[in-house]
């Protein structure tokens, strides 16, 4: 995949850092080396990428409210194995929302109303979010990944 060619389809991996809305039917992909800009909005990318590893994204949001116990900005493992695990800015059906790696981010950055996100490669972005929304969604998917782990062992 080339920077700047405008993909119909991805499939989330883990050099996966975030999803992001950029038209009503646009998304740019950012990893860890490169970015895409898909033909997809970031629910689309999520929903086919769950497909992709077996589920669905209403199927594991379904399994996330159960072991969580909660309803709203649900992070969801979109693969298992890899402990890919991605969370929610906002409500998913808002056209804003990004979709955010959680086992990517080396650290967060209150910036007024905003928060940069310091990914493990040392790229950062700053998105239109609260800090404190931030880290409670990073909070909900790190205690998301650990129910699981000791669920597996």
């Amino acid at each position: 995949m080339e920077r700047g060619i405008i993909m119909n389809n991805y499939e989330i991996n883990e050099e996966t850092l975030i999803i992001m809305p950029i038209s009503d039917k646009k998304s740019k992909v950012i990893e860890k080396s490169d970015e895409h800009i898909i033909d997809l909005t970031p629910n689309k990318i999520m929903e086919n990428s769950c497909s992709y590893f077996g589920s669905s994204l209403m199927g594991r949001q379904n399994g996330s409210k159960y072991i969580l116990g909660s309803n709203y900005k649900i992070p969801i493992v979109v693969e298992e194995s890899k402990d890919i695990i991605f969370f929610p800015t906002t409500s998913p059906s808002l056209d804003n929302c990004h979709w955010i790696a959680v086992n990517n981010i080396k650290d967060i950055i209150k910036k007024e109303r905003k928060t940069i996100i310091v990914f493990d490669n040392d790229q950062e972005i700053v998105i239109d979010i609260p800090y404190l929304s931030i880290q409670n969604q990073i909070l909900r998917a790190t205690r998301l990944n650990a129910i699981l782990k000791k669920r597996k062992y």
